[in-house]
């Protein structure tokens, strides 16, 4: 199954507004709580401007970019883990995905309904990260008498499950998330086999004001889900919403005028891609001239096989070896040629663990 990205957040915060803008997908955005009851599903592109300069340095006739998956969940109210409104489903769509994007509203504006009357982006977090919470204290709670039971014997899985389990009971009991544990590298293998909501890697989006959107720290707002993430440890993209929508629909000369206009460097949509992309510990090899320039996606910690059967299975099976060019030594050297006169084309075998921007040729025989 192929690693998504869920976005999560209460109704009406612009979830589907992002979703659409991030997938072109065109799904339903409405003023009201439940506008998506499915969740939506759409592979997004993954920008990286290393695609270009290699076709420069080694022409092919196309590129191809990679991709990864992304999931529009429903919105969740209060009382969602006593299934209130359609909870259940959708504390288990999220149950289904790798790392959550947790949208939040940070722009003032009657013209959109907020599900409680007023903007607090600390209170729609409360809102949102309880429900997970009381839904992972649940799961852990069930599992708690049994494993404890078989603890007092001689099962030694048992007894290494349950000091887990006493590590992150009391945590969801004070109302934090399991992510905010330190677990040792054995305690990770366990805790991954909970399937806790509160563990899997999380993004926070700030929904700003058009008029933040250059700088978003002048966002009160955004300042407030900046501090609360510090905590968790995660990271903060703030953007508009509606304006990157409207920015995905120009066309590609368009785009650098409008956000020049807007003072923006960069379209916060490619910045949220990649760092939904990196929550979900993926990275990208290449595969360079020919008939295609070509990124592929694989998971950090890969060895060279293991990326070998990314591209088919064949490539895997029958490994010889990976010749290999770090993207740094192609950009700054100019051309393949010189790459090899500086010694820089390394000859990996089965143990190499592939890095991000690694551009990889295959030697296989099956």
């Amino acid at each position: 199954m192929a690693l998504t990205a869920g976005i999560v957040g209460l109704p009406n915060v612009g979830k589907s507004t992002l979703f659409n803008a991030i997938t072109k997908a065109g799904a339903e955005m409405a003023n009201y709580p439940f506008a998506t009851i499915e969740p939506n599903v759409g592979m997004v592109e993954v920008p990286d401007n290393r695609l270009a300069r290699i076709q420069e340095v080694v022409p092919a006739d196309k590129i191809i970019p990679t991709t990864f998956e992304f999931t529009d969940i429903a919105g969740i109210v209060k009382g969602a883990s006593q299934g209130e409104g359609l909870g259940n489903k959708f504390l288990e769509n999220i149950r289904q995905v790798n790392a959550i994007v947790h949208v939040v509203r940070a722009f003032d504006g009657d013209e959109i309904i907020h599900v409680n009357g007023v903007v607090d982006p600390l209170d729609d977090i409360e809102t949102i990260n309880t429900e997970l919470i009381l839904a992972d204290l649940e799961a852990v709670d069930k599992r708690y008498s049994k494993v404890a039971r078989a603890a007092k014997g001689n099962d030694k899985n048992a007894k290494a499950e349950f000091v887990v389990l006493e590590k992150i009971k009391p945590v969801l009991e004070a109302g934090k998330s399991a992510r905010t544990i330190t677990f040792t590298e054995e305690e990770q293998k366990i805790v991954k086999g909970l399937f806790l909501l509160t563990t899997k890697p999380i993004l926070y989006v700030a929904n700003l004001a058009e008029d933040d959107m250059a700088d978003p720290m002048g966002s009160k707002y955004f300042n407030q889900i900046k501090e609360f993430a510090a905590i968790e440890g995660a990271d903060v993209i703030g953007l508009s919403a509606s304006e990157e929508e409207e920015i995905a629909q120009l066309p590609e000369e368009e785009k650098a005028e409008f956000l020049e206009m807007a003072g923006v460097e960069e379209a916060g949509l490619n910045k949220l891609i990649r760092a939904a992309y990196h929550l979900l510990d993926l990275r990208t090899f290449f595969t360079a001239g020919g008939k295609e320039t070509r990124a592929w996606t694989f998971t950090a910690g890969s060895k060279a096989p293991q990326a070998a059967g990314v591209i088919h299975s064949d490539f895997e099976r029958g490994f010889i070896r990976a010749e290999t060019i770090a993207f740094s030594d192609l950009d700054e050297l100019g051309s393949v040629k010189t790459v090899k006169e500086a010694g820089k084309l390394r000859s990996e075998g089965k143990e190499y663990v592939v890095q991000d921007g690694d551009i990889i040729e295959f030697r296989f025989n099956v």
